[in-house]
């Protein structure tokens, strides 16, 4: 049974595609342009971030409205990105990927919506390698369990050599890789919660990835469904857009806390269960934290008790709160 109770029949279904572009401007416009060009969904938030070279999309449409234009947006993503081009530049980000459009969730926030949720992910799936040529893998409840980071074990290179082993084979599309835009990875859901926590110093990236080991679900203070890793942090430049406009122009997110700094970069993936309070307690146990930050939108529960002295920069509670976002 879904652990969320409420039945709403009327809510849209959510989509939060993932690309692999966190610092061209123009391409992120272009590919939130592409979401939104037939006057379908509505794209709700954009949260593009320099480190781990990565826009999060978040757009809401009825089912049926949003295969269309995921297409499109994947579509622009493929002409106009070349994550091998990146790796050889050296400009890989700090966030794990396997393509330029690497993950394509379609969310549903209730119980009644899974099947359309389902269904949709379905048609997107398999537009995406029918029409684009890109290999798509199907993840969680679509593929019995199998998790993004099995997946991802490797990153572009590794995801492609298993493919030629015959390890894996593509749930749709071609059975190698696209020679720029490599793998997509799609799934049906309920809503998960990225959230950030950067430490302040002198804690180092070694800090970061022990206390990642200690939380995430099965480490030694493990909490439920959590997701985590840690990372260091160079420019520390996010930019979120304005969810009032269609595409509009990026502004500053977050303030900065230093040049160089440990994160741990996490997914909530039962975020009624889990909520970011008890994170943040389990961190404090082992680090000062210098500041949160939440990418995309989070269930209203996801903020029950928050810590008021932990700095959230850039976060709206009415654009990106879930609930108040959609108006219910």
């Amino acid at each position: 049974m879904s652990r969320l109770v409420q039945i709403m029949p009327d809510k849209p279904l959510l989509a939060v595609p993932n690309v692999s572009e966190g610092r061209r401007q123009a391409t992120i416009d272009a590919i939130g342009q592409a979401f939104t060009a037939a006057g379908t969904v509505r794209l709700i938030d954009v949260h593009s971030d320099v480190d781990h070279h990565r826009s999060v999309f978040t757009l809401a449409g009825a089912q049926g409205s949003l295969s269309g234009a995921l297409l499109a947006g994947a579509r622009t993503a493929v002409e106009r990105m070349n994550i091998g081009q990146d790796r050889d530049a050296g400009e890989i980000g700090v966030h794990p990927h396997v393509g330029a459009l690497d993950v394509m969730p379609l969310v549903y926030l209730d119980a009644a919506q899974r099947g359309a949720a389902c269904a949709e992910a379905l048609v997107v799936a398999f537009a995406l390698g029918e029409d684009l040529g890109v290999p798509v893998f199907l993840y969680g409840e679509l593929a019995q369990g199998r998790t993004r980071a099995e997946l991802r074990r490797g990153g572009v290179a590794g995801l492609a050599q298993r493919l030629s082993a015959g390890e894996l084979r593509s749930d749709f599309g071609p059975p190698r890789m696209h020679p720029t835009a490599g793998a997509t990875l799609v799934a049906a859901r309920e809503p998960l919660v990225a959230f950030n926590l950067e430490l302040a110093a002198p804690a180092s990236v070694q800090d970061a990835k022990r206390i990642a080991s200690l939380i995430r679900e099965g480490g030694a203070e493990g909490l439920p469904g959590l997701r985590a890793i840690g990372v260091l942090l160079s420019r520390r430049h996010r930019r979120r857009t304005d969810p009032k406009s269609p595409v509009p122009p990026a502004r500053a997110g977050g303030t900065p806390f230093g040049d160089v700094v440990a994160q741990l970069s996490m997914n909530v993936e039962r975020p009624l269960e889990l909520p970011l309070r008890a994170i943040v307690e389990a961190v404090r146990r082992h680090a000062e934290i210098a500041c949160a930050e939440l990418v995309g939108l989070a269930p209203r529960a996801a903020f029950e008790d928050f810590p008021e002295e932990v700095p959230l920069p850039g976060f709206d509670p009415e654009a990106h709160v879930i609930e108040n976002a959609l108006g219910f």
